[in-house]
């Protein structure tokens, strides 16, 4: 049985974790050692049990713990060799990743970690460097694609793969036009190196979901320019115009800012 949980999805901290009775992964590492380690005895869980780090970034949302999980967990991190040299630049990442637990990926190119399959692929952002990770156990497809500029036809493809897809949807486009964000930010946040809007990760999922899609959770919501509920009915509204039923043809879901989810059984 594989689990997935989402400890925080946002510019507060992101981190999920993934599940079996025996091994454990962790994917982003934003959220303080201390949350972390409380969320997981709330669910019965141990930091003990995670075995290894992947990371899509280097930005502090989500990088915030990887060093103290690297040096006092001894966890191995796992990322491209940009991503680690982003993080070592980082000044908000006080803790730097121990050398020697230090693991490189490349992009499009598949590894195994114990039952695992992992394979990244790019996502492009304004970081020194961003990847998806597609993470296939057993009969089991899951997806993480979270801060994207723009959903690209590399991408596209693992959208297609996924029954279980986490993907962004950081912020709807009138709120942020209108609201208070410097012109740079706005610019920045729109751009193809930026962040996915509500309704973009609404055509991206209307195009290219399959029958294979069983879930999808909407993550990385801004505070500023989105809502939870308008979020989810932006991307309900589209895929009903291409006859696609949120809740019938797969499960949509929101994940929370700044709290966890309850743990999701992904059969």
């Amino acid at each position: 049985m594989l689990n997935f949980i989402s400890l925080g999805s946002g510019s507060s901290g992101n981190c999920y974790y993934l599940y079996t009775e025996t091994e454990g992964l962790l994917i982003d590492a934003g959220v303080g050692i201390r949350t972390l380690k409380k969320h997981f005895r709330e669910y019965g869980l141990s930091l003990a049990r995670i075995q290894n780090v992947l990371i899509t970034h280097d930005h502090a949302d989500h990088v915030k713990s990887v060093g103290s999980l690297s040096r006092d967990y001894g966890l191995p991190i796992y990322a491209t060799h940009r991503v680690h040299v982003g993080i070592e630049k980082n000044y908000c990442v006080r803790c730097k990743v121990s050398p020697d637990r230090l693991k490189l990926v490349e992009k499009d190119v598949t590894f195994h970690l114990g039952s695992f399959t992992i394979t990244p692929f790019n996502v492009p952002h304004d970081s020194l460097d961003n990847v998806g990770y597609e993470v296939k156990c057993g009969d089991i497809t899951f997806c993480l694609l979270t801060d994207v500029g723009e959903v690209t036809e590399e991408i596209k493809p693992f959208i297609r793969e996924a029954n279980y897809l986490v993907i962004e949807a950081n912020h709807d486009i009138e709120m942020l036009s209108g609201g208070s964000y410097p012109r740079y930010l706005k610019d920045r946040i729109l751009g193809k190196t930026g962040h996915l809007s509500n309704l973009e990760c609404a055509e991206a999922l209307a195009q290219n979901a399959t029958a294979k899609l069983r879930h999808v959770w909407l993550c990385h919501l801004s505070e500023e320019n989105n809502h939870p509920e308008l979020a989810k009915k932006t991307v309900e509204q589209t895929l009903r115009s291409y006859g696609i039923v949120a809740g019938k043809d797969f499960q949509l879901e929101v994940l929370k800012r700044k709290s966890p989810t309850g743990v999701y059984e992904l059969k």
